[in-house]
């Protein structure tokens, strides 16, 4: 299943690879794809894994808009 995740701070490349090296460790995620100028991270995985990845991107420093920890780093 296709998991789509809109978040904040993704600034380049260094940053869609740190991204994509980190969720890539999880054998559950089957693939991972980052567009840095969307803002958007696309995960191969189950719909079991959604919160756990959203919780590593926010924990990486890019949470999802939206979310209280994006609102937060959108207004800084």
């Amino acid at each position: 299943m296709e998991l789509r995740f809109e978040v904040e701070n993704v600034k380049c490349g260094g940053c869609a690879r740190t991204i994509e090296r980190t969720l890539t460790a999880d054998a559950r995620i089957a693939r991972v794809a980052v567009d840095p100028a969307a803002g958007t991270v696309v995960v191969e995985a189950t719909e079991d894994v959604r919160g756990e990845v959203a919780a590593a991107l926010a924990r990486l420093g890019y949470p999802e808009k939206g979310s209280v920890e994006g609102l937060r780093s959108a207004a800084a």
